[in-house]
């Protein structure tokens, strides 16, 4: 019989369509077999179910990396409460939502039902389980204490998720100030401006310099409103093809470490990750050349990414880790200083953990400071830009009322 199914890639991506097949199940398998992820099948229908618009079947970054750091938790308790991995998998299955995640706990459940190892299972979802990731549940699995570095993966998911969630939070008051701002300012030049210019020019009025430059941008932006929004356009198109270069994205790196304020707070976000990471690769029992590749790999930034390259190869050749940490424009010296007193002590990932926590709770006071001085700058520097303009239009009128006074 003829049976209509929704399934998914393994890429995210949903496919529809009908299958020949003697009942449910040996369609599900047949499926299966062809790497799709079955979501929907119905036995009666020969119409394909309606599927989804490929904009919602991507899960977006805050998505993913909410759904990843409930998953984790969730599994933590039921494997530590003595569910079985496969039952725990199932479980969490059936919570989800319908859709790209659903069927990635689908996919992870038969994998693992079919008697791979957990950590096999994700590296095959790599755009959801980044190496880091994998490479703690690997071993985890190989030592044996899969739960406790579950609980260390929660712990680790929900700090980046928390460091995120305070990033985006710090910066969307001031992003709204300034879009607003720039509105304000382009709806003055296109219908306030023009009629002011219309006044004048009725009243054969001598206009003031700053009047006449006002006039003159809103001149350009009603006549070739079209020629700068396509060099907006392809200005934007530009940069972000160029971002997407590893040259543009090194530039982009740098300029970001070297900006004002913005720079080293930047700066002690990346140290604090590196750090973290490293600290939870090596407490996981995770050998340090494995840890700093896959730290590498996450730190986000051309700039460490090469720090932590040159550390790979100093520890391979029998130096201190220390000793490629020790570059004071990436790495606060106490940084430094405390990873050097680490591999004395022994307690290298102990010390590390407890850098990157203390690293965290000054990013986050430094945030919030610079949000409370940036919010009330932009309110400023916004009414300022309104006064200005708003100074200037009526000068001219000033001016007339003066003149008038004057010749009665």
């Amino acid at each position: 019989m003829k049976l209509a199914y929704t399934a998914y890639d393994q890429k995210g991506e949903a496919v529809a369509g009908t299958i020949d097949s003697a009942n449910v199940m040996t369609a599900t398998e047949t499926l299966r077999s062809k790497g799709l992820f079955v979501a929907n099948i119905n036995e009666s229908a020969a119409t394909p179910v309606k599927v989804e618009t490929k904009r919602r079947l991507n899960l977006k970054g805050g998505n993913k990396a909410k759904n990843l750091t409930v998953f984790t938790r969730q599994l933590s308790v039921l494997v530590r409460s003595g569910s079985q991995l496969s039952e725990a998998l199932e479980a969490l299955e059936k919570q989800a939502k319908q859709g790209p995640w659903r069927a990635v706990i689908a996919d992870l459940n038969d994998r693992v039902k079919e008697g791979a190892a957990l950590s096999e299972a994700m590296e095959s979802n790599s755009q959801y389980f980044d190496p880091v990731y994998c490479s703690l549940i690997a071993t985890g699995e190989s030592s044996g204490h899969l739960v406790d570095m579950l609980d260390r993966l929660a712990s680790l998911k929900q700090k980046q998720l928390r460091i995120r969630n305070s990033i985006i939070g710090a910066m969307i008051y001031p992003i709204i100030l300034v879009t607003l701002s720039i509105s304000i300012f382009i709806l003055l030049m296109i219908f306030v401006v023009p009629r002011f210019s219309t006044l004048f020019e009725t009243l054969d009025v001598p206009l003031p310099a700053s009047t006449q430059i006002l006039v003159n941008i809103s001149e350009f932006i009603r006549s070739y409103w079209w020629i700068i929004g396509i060099c907006l356009t392809g200005a934007l198109i530009g940069l972000i093809t160029f971002l997407r270069t590893p040259k543009g994205k090194r530039s982009c790196d740098t300029i970001l470490l070297r900006m004002p304020c913005i720079g080293n707070i930047a700066q002690n976000l990346i140290t604090a990750r590196v750090v973290f990471l490293l600290g939870v690769l090596m407490e996981g029992h995770v050998k340090v050349l494995e840890a700093l590749r896959l730290v590498r790999r996450a730190a986000g930034n051309a700039h460490y990414s090469e720090l932590i390259s040159k550390a790979e190869k100093d520890v391979s050749e029998g130096e201190q880790l220390s000793l490629a940490f020790s570059d004071p424009s990436l790495i606060n010296p106490c940084v430094h200083a405390a990873i050097q007193s680490g591999e004395q002590s022994g307690q290298l990932d102990r010390l590390l953990l407890n850098i990157a926590g203390f690293l965290d709770e000054e990013n986050e006071t430094i945030l919030r400071s610079l949000t409370s001085i940036i919010e009330p700058l932009i309110l400023v520097i916004m009414g300022v830009l309104v006064g200005l303009i708003a100074v200037s239009m009526f000068l001219p009128l000033f001016d007339l009322t003066s003149m008038t006074q004057g010749g009665g």
